[in-house]
């Protein structure tokens, strides 16, 4: 037999495309909903095929997603089921779309990156979030992937800032605004704007209109490879740098610098990898995700902090929480 490890990798080919159908077709909504079911009871509930369904429930049985009575009665465990229940915030089906429809589609170039380089498979001017901005199906597909990945975790971060005694939060390349959103419930006299390219400006609007924010939130279109960064006291990348090389991120550190007011703070919000560089293993996958699919990298809290410190940032420090996502905080001198 295959040790585990190896025989969970062989066969990570199937787990993800089977978790998306799941999804797709809303059994974990079913299971959430109604609790331990048969693949006889779901099927014909979501004119599904028993068979197959059957089948898919077994191999997620296997993976521990699921759990299965000797009556053959399905159901989700406890520490699953927020993640895949489209009715809880930390649902992540929109992420798990985003890996099988876009990640998965870019994995073939990977043997040409291995074997000639990024920039010679690609080019000079390769503009990695054109295909994801390509039209409005996918531009939304994108946001909600984001949304997904970032909103449960930004309150946890929002908290760990402590953002009580700030007044204005730009949130640069915010997208529809979890990071925002979360920060604005967290203290109720903040004002927020999210700075990002024009077409985002509807979907933030849809978001500032579900959460009843008002004024409280608004919107500053602009690039900000090409324009300054609106002024505030605190300042938030959100799994931004991530997907540039070290020399844009100083590029945009050091704008964020000049629009940060005297005494104010940049917060940065990335996975980390360990000191080690060991893992963890979502940070080392998303690492070359963002090979594929951007021009940056992940990195460690140390590698984080000295490009703050090298864009005139002081204090810089990182703050760990309880999800992949973490904080690394840098001040501006009063």
């Amino acid at each position: 037999m295959l040790p585990s490890n190896l025989e969970k990798a062989l066969y990570g080919v199937i787990a993800t495309p089977v978790l998306h159908l799941a999804d797709r077709h809303r059994v974990f909504s079913h299971l959430a909903t109604h609790g331990p079911s048969s693949a006889h009871d779901i099927a014909p509930q979501l004119n599904l095929d028993e068979d197959a369904l059957e089948r898919i429930l077994l191999v997620l049985t296997s993976l521990e997603i699921l759990q299965r009575t000797p009556s053959g009665h399905y159901h989700l465990p406890e520490d699953i089921r927020p993640y895949v229940d489209p009715d809880d915030d930390h649902y992540i089906g929109g992420f798990i779309t985003h890996l099988v429809t876009e990640t998965a589609s870019r994995m073939p170039r990977l043997d040409a990156y291995l074997q000639q380089g990024k920039d010679a498979v690609d080019g000079p001017d390769s503009q990695p979030f054109t295909s994801l901005y390509r039209d409005e199906q996918t531009t939304r597909a994108f946001l909600n992937a984001m949304w997904d990945l970032s909103f449960a975790p930004s309150r946890q971060l929002a908290a760990l800032a402590g953002l009580t005694h700030t007044t204005h939060l730009v949130d640069i390349g915010g997208a529809s605004g979890s990071f925002a959103v979360a920060a604005l419930q967290d203290s109720p006299t903040l004002r927020a704007t999210v700075f990002d390219l024009p077409q985002i400006q509807p979907y933030l609007e849809e978001t500032r209109i579900a959460h009843k924010l008002g004024d409280r939130l608004a919107f500053t279109p602009g690039n900000f490879f090409t324009d300054e960064f609106p002024e505030g006291d605190c300042l938030a990348f959100g799994y931004i740098l991530s997907d540039w090389p070290d020399h844009s991120c100083l590029e945009l550190l050091h704008k964020a610098h000049r629009a940060c007011q005297a005494g104010g703070r940049v917060l940065l919000m990335e996975r980390l990898f360990d000191d080690s560089r060991q893992g963890p293993l979502s940070t080392a996958a998303m690492n070359l995700t963002m090979h594929l699919e951007t021009q940056g990298r992940h990195r460690t809290a140390d590698e984080y902090t000295a490009l703050l410190r090298d864009a005139g940032f002081t204090n810089c420090h990182p703050l760990r929480s309880t999800s992949d996502k973490h904080l690394i905080i840098g001040q501006k001198a009063s």
